[in-house]
């Protein structure tokens, strides 16, 4: 690994990525001085742990809910404009918020309300952005921006809740929140300032609910995918009792004030920036992101039990900054790993997926850590979530995402067809019917089917809504394949979304084929609608 590949900081020669950066570290900060300034008002407003710990799974269920859709919107609509009406919705939200302070209208059901409806703006912005930054870096600086998205959220995790508690003491909650509004604007301006290189455009727009469901099929289909999918829930599930739990044992164990309370979501932070800055990159060059992420996991159990015992605030903080070692270390890699497994043609989709079920493991995490910790207590709660992590570390084996290395999915290169239509349909005409004809060594069928259960998974994942192989009985040793999508249109996206990945499966089979020249290739329309009686 080369020198530039294994640094945290080579995206940031990237001078679009090192603004749009930047603006978010600052916003960041904002949103997390905005957070501290949310928890404090809660915990004056209510004892109970468990509304204390619900503002964690109040603010990931937005993404439960809306990144699906979020996603869709992203490979649909502008992602730019997607992002510049989220930043303006954020504005509006912390906005109201402060209004609502300054008229003494605070509630701890209204500050739950506000964490929904900022987890929303959150969530609709989250697939645009991670869809725009491999648009924005090279391939050899994914994994800096991997580790700088982590750090960006880290360094405001070390300034935010550091600032909101000073500025809780001098001027108060409400402003707090105006100050996050102002710092959402800046970051409108900055987006305003970005000039797309990459047109996101394609021969036709998909309409809302087909983009909805060629997301779900396309999961269903894709199984690299959906090992990356079930590593990210399972971490989700037990990383989500930092969350849920630290600021409880802070507050109502250490019983901090509002200065400590920063400290402590401050020494997470802390915790994370170095291991971003010193410890990913010498791990990085040294071992493969699946022993990465079950060494991070480790260290997140042992946080736990550190957590279920240790009752001196400044040790507390020590082991707060070990969780944000932990939690950067894994989150990075297995963000790194999923962008590996999705093409560009639904990155956005595929993105909003992975946070759904991040988002929706930690909301459920959040519940069943709040109400554990209410019922009882915090230390036998952190004990049982650090068993349990331990034990899921046993399935790292069999879902491992080092597979993620040796995928190649930029988009093939478009060939030439090999037939020649009598006209060309409309694009909505169809079904459309791709009919190829093989013929292959009866001593090699059985490996020629084998290789055909992958060309299955392509072409039903790019948009055929049936795959059929057929055995043909009066030829002998003669194979017939059958791909049928929806319309014409369908049919030149699909052979778009060909990665090179796809390509090479697609090419390995028809080598298998021993005639003298390539498969025969026939495009078949359907007539079925004007072979309808008309009324």
């Amino acid at each position: 690994m080369t020198t530039a590949t294994a640094s945290t900081w080579s995206a940031l020669r990237n001078p679009t990525f090192k603004k749009l950066w930047i603006a978010s570290v600052i916003s960041g900060t904002c949103v997390a001085a905005h957070d501290t300034a949310a928890t404090w008002v809660v915990n004056t407003l209510t004892a109970s742990p468990f509304l204390i710990s619900l503002m964690s799974t109040v603010a990931a269920l937005p993404f439960l809910i809306f990144t699906l859709p979020a996603g869709a919107l992203a490979d649909m609509v502008d992602r730019k404009n997607l992002l510049l009406v989220m930043n303006l919705w954020l504005a509006f939200t912390a906005s109201a918020l402060a209004a609502l302070g300054w008229l003494h209208l605070l509630s701890t059901y209204i500050i739950l309300a506000s964490v929904f409806l900022m987890g929303v703006g959150f969530a609709f912005a989250a697939p645009a952005w991670s869809s725009i930054v491999p648009e924005i870096v090279l391939p050899q600086e994914l994994r800096s921006a991997a580790t700088l998205g982590g750090l960006q959220l880290n360094i405001s995790g070390i300034l935010g809740p550091a600032l909101g508690g000073i500025w809780l003491s001098f001027i108060g909650p409400t402003s707090v929140f105006a100050l996050n509004a102002i710092c959402f604007l800046g970051v409108i301006v900055v987006i305003l300032q970005w000039k797309r290189t990459v047109p996101q455009s394609r021969r036709g727009l998909e309409n809302f609910f087909d983009s909805f469901l060629k997301a779900i099929r396309y999961v269903r289909y894709a199984p690299g995918l959906q090992i990356v999918l079930a590593r990210n829930a399972l971490f989700a599930l037990f990383i989500s009792a930092i969350p849920a739990l630290l600021p409880v044992v802070g507050l109502k164990s250490l019983h901090l004030n509002a200065s400590q309370l920063g400290l402590l979501f401050t020494s997470q932070g802390a915790g994370s920036v170095a291991g971003a800055v010193a410890i990913i990159p010498w791990l990085r060059s040294r071992y493969s992101s699946n022993l990465l992420i079950v060494l991070a996991n480790l260290l997140v159990a042992i946080v736990y039990v550190l957590m279920a015992f240790v009752r001196q605030p400044w040790v507390f903080f020590a082991v707060a900054a070990m969780a944000g070692v932990g939690w950067t270390l894994s989150a990075s890699e297995l963000w790194v790993a999923a962008q590996r497994a999705m093409p560009s043609w639904v990155r956005g989709r595929m993105s909003a997926t992975v946070m759904v079920v991040s988002q929706g493991a930690m909301a459920i995490g959040g519940l069943i850590w709040g109400s554990a910790v209410t019922t009882t207590g915090p230390t036998y709660t952190l004990l049982a979530a650090a068993a349990l992590l331990s034990v899921s570390l046993m399935l790292a084996g069999a879902l491992s995402i080092d597979f993620t290395y040796s995928l190649d999915l930029d988009p093939a290169p478009l060939t030439a067809a090999s037939y020649k239509l009598l006209y060309t349909p409309k694009p909505n005409d169809g079904p459309v019917s791709i009919c190829l004809e093989f013929n292959v060594d009866r001593a090699r069928a059985s490996e020629f089917v084998k290789i055909m259960r992958e060309v299955r998974l392509v072409h039903l994942r790019n948009g055929a809504y049936r795959w059929q192989l057929h055995e043909d009985l009066t030829r002998p040793n003669t194979y017939r394949l059958e791909v049928t999508v929806a319309s014409w249109n369908e049919h030149l996206m699909q052979l778009e979304r060909m990665t090179k990945s796809d390509k090479d499966f697609l090419e390995r089979a028809w080598s298998f084929h021993t005639g003298e020249s390539s498969p025969a290739e026939r495009i078949y329309l359907s007539m079925n609608k004007d072979l309808r009686v008309p009324k």
